[in-house]
């Protein structure tokens, strides 16, 4: 199994090329069985998930044809897959798949939308709270839909004629809910509209490019979602955002660490409130043509209290990164986490290079300290992997992060990426 070995110590400069939104990529993938006609996808990230997920939709009979890989002058570079789906081969998708990554429960919503039935085993993936399917289940039942639990599964049949437009309103927030109604009402006969919807980039790109498609999505960013219902969708040219979560990840690494690194092709409006947060904590942060310029200072860290949200609010998937961050405040700081109640599993293992950081119910409360140093930490999902790599990174000596599996699930090339900005990180492969 693989682990990933940091020496610490390091400034970090140079420029960071952020891959496509691995959050925005699989739903995208996932809207190829919408359509019998070809689906392309410019700026798809090379991660674990993608791949399986490229598994799962063969499986239902999408052909897959993946371009090489484009080199860049900053020795990046980006995937174009082309999705085809001229029929269903099956409506079937298998607990062995769906088991083992949570998003590919979504090919519910097409499959149910393009076949008018679709039987689909209960999901698994990070093992950061119940998250459970009721949204998904209710959202669909609202559009006709009859919903039956059967061993496992979950085995889902439209009405005579099609699925059939509807008012429905989320009783809490869900990106992945979201985006399984709207890729479903985008087949339905007649209007739907969703509120209390996912606000989220992701939700917006996935909109755009239905609406490239045929579709009529309007609301997409806001609250109330309309969409009505067309005969069939085309295919269609889209390429994937950037991914927001990495390039808060990499800004928080710089703002641990020191240093002066560009993040390029990445849009700072994905994630206002977290670069404001790097900034209430020292850290410069500007907009640069094409990307965003991070210089942090290292050991002039100020405490910042923040607090999960969904989108515009905090996210969840940079809690971990910004909990390492604080361990060098130059104070006594607060992480609450709202949206999941199981995301501080990395705490533990924070605490084994000398964070100091207190629990109390859904909050974590951190004693910034001057010094990290080196140790053996185990990575138990993976946005809390990556925090332990940044941790590192300001850590005295040497880290080693074993079970990277985690990482390679949603950071395309990070050991290059932050080896070309002056840090020590390499993979062992036992």
């Amino acid at each position: 199994m693989d682990r990933i070995r940091i020496v610490g110590g390091n400034e970090l400069k140079g420029v960071i090329p952020i891959s496509g939104a691995k959050n925005a990529a699989l739903p995208l993938m996932i809207a190829s069985l919408l359509t019998s006609d070809t689906l392309t996808l410019e700026n798809v990230p090379h991660l674990a998930d993608v791949e399986l997920l490229l598994r799962i939709l063969g499986n239902h009979g999408v052909d897959v044809s993946v371009n090489g890989r484009r080199e860049h002058q900053d020795g990046s570079y980006a995937r174009t897959i082309h999705f085809t789906c001229r029929t269903v081969a099956d409506t079937t998708a298998p607990y062995e798949l769906v088991s083992k990554m949570r998003a590919s429960f979504w090919v519910i919503g097409p499959l149910l939308a393009r076949e008018g039935k679709a039987r689909v085993s209960l999901p698994g993936g990070c093992a950061i709270g119940t998250r459970p399917v009721d949204l998904f289940i209710e959202g669909l039942q609202a559009l006709g839909a009859e919903m039956e639990i059967d061993g496992g599964y979950i085995n889902a049949t439209a009405p005579k004629g099609g699925l059939i437009g509807a008012t429905y309103n989320f009783p809490k927030v869900s990106v992945g809910a979201t985006h399984v109604m709207m890729m479903a009402a985008s087949l339905a006969r007649g209007t739907t509209v969703i509120g209390n919807a996912a606000r989220e980039p992701e939700v917006v790109d996935l909109a755009n490019c239905l609406n490239a498609m045929g579709a009529k999505i309007s609301g997409a960013g806001t609250s109330t979602i309309t969409i009505e219902g067309v005969p069939s969708l085309s295919g269609a040219r889209h390429r994937v955002l950037p991914d927001r979560i990495e390039t808060g990840t990499y800004a928080m690494a710089v703002a641990m660490t020191g240093g002066d690194v560009t993040l390029q092709g990445t849009d700072a409006s994905l994630l206002d409130t977290a670069l404001e947060a790097i900034r209430r904590a020292g850290a410069e942060v500007t907009e640069t043509p094409g990307g965003i310029r991070v210089v942090g200072y290292g050991s002039e860290i100020r405490p910042v209290d923040i607090v999960t949200e969904p989108f515009p609010g905090f996210p969840t998937d940079l809690q971990a990164q910004f909990m390492g961050l604080m361990t060098r405040a130059n104070g006594v700081s607060h992480v609450t986490e709202t949206i999941f109640e199981n995301r501080f599993m990395h705490v533990q293992e924070l605490a084994r290079l000398g964070a100091k950081i207190t629990l109390s119910g859904q909050t974590a409360r951190i004693e910034g300290t001057r010094r990290l140093r080196g140790a053996p930490v185990m990575a138990t999902d993976l946005r809390a992997s990556v925090s332990l790599v940044i941790a590192g990174l300001a850590a005295e000596g040497e880290t080693m992060v074993s079970r990277v599996y985690h990482l390679d699930r949603g950071f395309e090339r990070l050991e290059e990426k932050l080896t070309r900005c002056g840090a020590v990180v390499e993979r062992i492969s036992d």
